[in-house]
């Protein structure tokens, strides 16, 4: 009796049954049109050399040191990343302060910290000019701090080929305990993805005999899942035509069934695999590793039949040939929802909530895949690390300053609105300067300054104090910027005009630059109140200049989430200030505080020079007593 007669007792005896156990889904779950519709759709298979079940390392590491990979953040004995960063429309003080206080503090915590300062806004005239000056590079900008991508626990799970098998993907899948295979070319670029879900729907769902050569299955797909050798045929061959029959009846039965290209899955009969071979079968497959005659495979080489020899009885063959099959037939292609390292969590987070996916592929600046991310990942997210220079208020700070982690705060400003999940170092002084602070800290740490920082720092004190001149000055601010000038080989005296000059050369900006290189907005209970200011030491200049900053003041009140805006133009030489006020209220506000007569939306404030010391505060005091009216 034949062998594989007597093992495949499920089948009638006489009948030669079709094979296929599953209808192919792609990876949204969706079912795919009958296999002969699909086949005259089918791509041309590859022609090259398959690396079939090989992981793509050429870009990626291997599931094992995947696997390693803590959580996902990669080596962590590296130093992690901390900015440095003053206020948005940041002055001189605010981007000397950063790039001092990141150099202290590399020299201190440099070793689990690496401290990096940074810039909310553009770099000033008068600024950029102290930067070239001492040879200090503009810091990079940050505009927002939000948590993003790449500070997630990402999974690095390497890209395989599209052309593994499905067995090989679940293999892959159950060792390394992930649900979703990443399918990426030899540049690493992602190509789609397969599911735990897909290779199920595969399997479970798929009757058409026809599916494996309407997935173009490699030969070597299935020498691999059927623990197979090809005794006749090319190896890196493809089975793509015909359908898997079992011939489990006599020859005279098995010819009203075998078509051209068929694949046949067989016994021992010599009988059996000349009547396949004879009715151009495409590929025999032997089960139970029976011998193959001589004459049978030059047979099988005369009629370009494949055979292949398996240690499998029928039903483990006919159970396991669809899972041979290329992972590229079944994965999805289109339509992936990828993010980039970049992508904020605070973007994403929504799309992730409205997916009925399990994992989503991360992608780098190139394009290339990075790894895994699930909405698991969103709850351990590790914030961004913070040090704020020059400013203590949200509404000064860089976007989303409150999903940051704020680890110290050095300021000479009144206290904000700021508030932190835990305790801080907090250094708030009442001095000219931020900078003036930061010499402080060099000195209590016993750091040296070398002289680039300490040029930065005492172009910062000039420029805050207006040399010396604001009411914000202290012995302090004096004190530490001569000390800091005998460093930096220069002379405070002859340095600051040169600066001043450089910063008041406001002619070539346009209205909008010159408001903003040096703006705050601040909260006042339900008011938010913007002031900005420029100084000069050219009344001619600030006079042409009022006029071609008020049409863009007009327009901003009720706008940019402000009540009122007011502008100083700041005579450094006359130690005078001329404010134009804009919005409901303003001139009241401005008589209140000053009781000064406001006309044309101007008002002369003689002795006024600093918008910390004098303007807000009188503000303050004005709105506590209006409100208490």
């Amino acid at each position: 009796m034949d062998t594989e007669a007597m093992k495949s007792k499920g089948n009638t005896v006489g009948e030669t049954a079709p094979i296929g156990n599953s209808s192919a889904a792609d990876g949204n779950g969706a079912g795919k049109p009958d296999a002969r519709t699909r086949k005259q759709n089918a791509e041309t298979p590859d022609t090259g050399k398959l690396n079939t079940g090989k992981l793509n390392t050429e870009k990626t590491r291997s599931f094992d040191e995947a696997a390693k990979d803590a959580a996902g953040r990669g080596d962590l004995t590296k130093p992690r990343t901390v900015y440095v960063v003053g206020h948005k429309n940041p002055d001189t003080d605010s981007i000397c302060s950063a790039i001092s206080y990141a150099y202290l503090k590399n020299q201190t915590d440099g070793e689990r910290f690496r401290f990096v300062p940074a810039r909310a806004g553009q770099v000033s005239a008068e600024t950029q000019y102290v930067l070239e000056r001492f040879g200090a590079e503009v810091p990079r900008v940050l505009d927002n701090i939000g948590t993003r991508v790449k500070d997630m626990e990402i999974r690095r799970v390497p890209g395989v080929r599209s052309d593994i098998s499905l067995k090989k993907a679940w293999t892959l899948m159950t060792t390394q305990n992930v649900y979703t295979l990443p399918i990426t070319n030899e540049k690493n670029c992602l190509e789609g993805l397969i599911t735990i879900n897909d290779i199920a729907k595969s399997y479970m769902e798929e009757y058409d005999s026809a599916i494996v050569s309407v997935a173009k299955t490699p030969y070597r797909n299935i020498l691999e899942t059927l623990d197979a050798e090809m005794v006749v045929g090319d190896p890196d061959g493809y089975f793509d035509r015909g359908k898997v029959v079992i011939a489990a009846a006599n020859p005279d039965v098995m010819e009203n069934y075998i078509d051209e290209h068929d694949m046949v899955i067989l016994g021992n009969r010599y009988e059996s695999q000349l009547c396949a071979i004879e009715m151009q079968a495409g590929c025999i497959v032997v089960c139970l590793g029976a011998t193959v005659s001589r004459t049978i495979k030059l047979l099988a080489e005369e009629h370009g039949c494949t055979v292949i020899s398996t240690p499998l009885d029928t039903y483990a063959v006919a159970r396991l040939i669809n899972q041979s099959m290329p992972v590229d037939f079944f994965m999805r292609k289109e339509h992936l929802m990828t993010f980039r390292l970049d992508d904020y969590t605070e973007n994403i987070r929504e799309t992730m909530s409205q997916k009925r996916y399990r994992d989503f592929p991360i992608l780098d600046k190139k394009g290339e895949f990075v790894g895994m991310i699930s909405r698991r990942n969103l709850l351990g997210v590790r914030k961004r690390g913070l040090i704020l220079v020059d400013h203590n208020e949200v509404s000064q700070a860089v976007d989303n300053v409150l999903d940051a982690e704020i680890m110290e705060i050095i300021d000479h400003h009144r206290l904000g609105s700021l508030e932190t999940m835990a305790p801080v170092y907090f250094r708030n002084q009442p001095v000219g300067c931020t900078g003036t602070i930061i010499y402080q800290i060099f000195r209590e740490r016993g750091v040296g300054i070398p002289a680039q920082i300490a040029g930065l720092l005492c172009s910062a004190i000039l420029s805050d104090t207006l040399m010396f001149r604001s009411p914000t000055c202290t012995g302090m601010d004096v004190e530490a910027a001569r000390a800091l000038a005998d460093i930096a080989g220069v002379e405070c005296e002859t340095y600051a005009p040169q600066m001043f000059a450089a910063g008041s050369d406001l002619i070539s900006r346009t209205p909008e630059e010159i408001l903003y290189q040096d703006y705050k907005t601040f909260e006042f209970g339900d008011l938010n109140i913007s002031i900005g200011q420029i100084t000069s030491m050219n009344a001619q200049e600030l006079d042409s200049i009022r006029e071609r900053m008020i049409p863009l003041l007009e327009k901003l009140p009720g706008s940019r989430e402000t009540d009122m805006v007011f502008f100083m133009l700041t005579n450094i030489i006359e130690e005078t200030t001329e404010l134009l006020c804009y919005g409901k209220g303003s001139e009241h506000l401005v008589k209140e505080a000053f009781d000064r007569e406001v006309k044309d939306n101007r008002a002369q404030l003689p002795g006024v020079v600093s918008r910390k010391k004098q303007l807000v505060p009188s503000f303050m005091t004005a709105i506590s007593r209006m409100t208490a009216l």
